[in-house]
């Protein structure tokens, strides 16, 4: 900092934002290490073109007034800030449903950082003392005083005077009635306008309801119909399939009760009682009898023929015998 020939504090270098820095953090210790980080991230080295020159912003001119009032009001905060070491009036407890917050109240507000780790350190400095209030500035009387004596209606008449006055209130006055009753009569205008348009749009709303409704009850009606219409051909198909089916039984009918008897009757279950002792009973024991007795004459015929064939078979060994023998001789009688 550098301090100006009027005894006020200006800065030498352009102010910036005081850095983030963490909540209790440990002081540095002389014996710990020194860190070491890599260049290639350090702002102080220059990539790129080494060549090209290199721009600075200008840096901003602080304002003297600004500056002013700001090494005014900091003697009376450093003053008040000594004063309030000694005293430290404690703040009264809230009412019930609200709570105390911590806000600045200083001219300038500052930016809220972290509290980093400070040390006390004392120096005894000369009290600063608040700057007088500045006195108004009044220029010094220069030239000479002049009076000039002015009668009465020498600059001013009155009724001459307030007549173009008289002229534009009365005027604005009237204009400005008109302008009301011209207003008044469009406002009773639109209202009959509205009230017309109203009632024209009711009418209109009424009307559509009535279609509405006109067209429910159409709607109604042919659903009703429709479904009137449906029961009648249901119940008309549901006549003719039983028609049909009655005609069909009728049909099948007439013909099976002479199919069943015919069947009952071949299967036996109608027959003649002697017709059915005869085909049961004497039938049966006939053909066995007619089998016993063709069975006796089978036996018999092949009794007959076995006995005419040994007696055959004899006879002609006989024959040939006499054959083979030589002739006898004929004895004379």
């Amino acid at each position: 900092m550098a301090t100006a020939g009027n005894g006020l504090y200006t800065f030498s270098s352009r102010p910036r934002v005081v850095e983030n820095r963490p909540r209790n953090r440990e002081p540095p210790s002389r014996q710990t290490r020194p860190t070491y980080g890599n260049i290639m991230f350090d702002r102080r080295v220059v990539r790129g073109n080494t060549h090209s020159r290199h721009v600075m912003p200008p840096a901003a001119q602080p304002d003297p007034a600004e500056t002013g009032r700001r090494q005014a009001v900091k003697p009376r905060a450093t003053t008040q800030k000594a004063a309030g070491e000694h005293f430290n009036p404690r703040t009264p407890e809230p009412v019930q449903g609200r709570k105390h917050i911590h806000m600045q109240t200083e001219l300038y507000l500052e930016e809220l950082a972290d509290v980093a780790v400070t040390t006390d350190m004392e120096c005894q400095t000369d009290a600063f003392l608040d700057k007088p209030a500045s006195p108004l500035f009044i220029p010094a009387k220069s030239g000479k005083d002049v009076a000039t004596q002015i009668e009465e209606g020498e600059l001013f008449d009155f009724d001459l005077e307030v007549q173009p006055v008289l002229e534009v209130l009365v005027g604005k006055t009237m204009e400005q009635s008109l302008l009301e009753v011209m207003e008044e009569e469009e406002l009773a205008c639109l209202r009959a306008q509205q009230r017309a348009f109203e009632e024209l749009r009711n009418y209109h709303l009424a009307e559509v309801q009535r279609l509405q409704e006109r067209e429910r009850r159409y709607t109604q009606e042919k659903e009703r119909r429709i479904a009137q219409q449906k029961e009648v051909l249901r119940k008309e198909k549901e006549t003719a399939e039983k028609i049909a089916a009655q005609a069909f039984a009728q049909h099948y009918l007439a013909g099976l009760v002479p199919a069943t008897f015919n069947s009952l009757r071949d299967n036996g279950f109608f027959c003649d009682p002697v017709e059915r002792d005869i085909e049961t009973n004497f039938m049966p024991w006939l053909m066995t009898e007619v089998k016993k007795t063709l069975k006796k004459r089978s036996t018999a015929r092949e009794t007959l023929d076995m006995t005419i064939k040994d007696v055959f078979e004899k006879r002609l060994e006989a024959f040939k015998e006499l054959e083979t023998q030589p002739p006898r001789p004929h004895s004379k009688i």
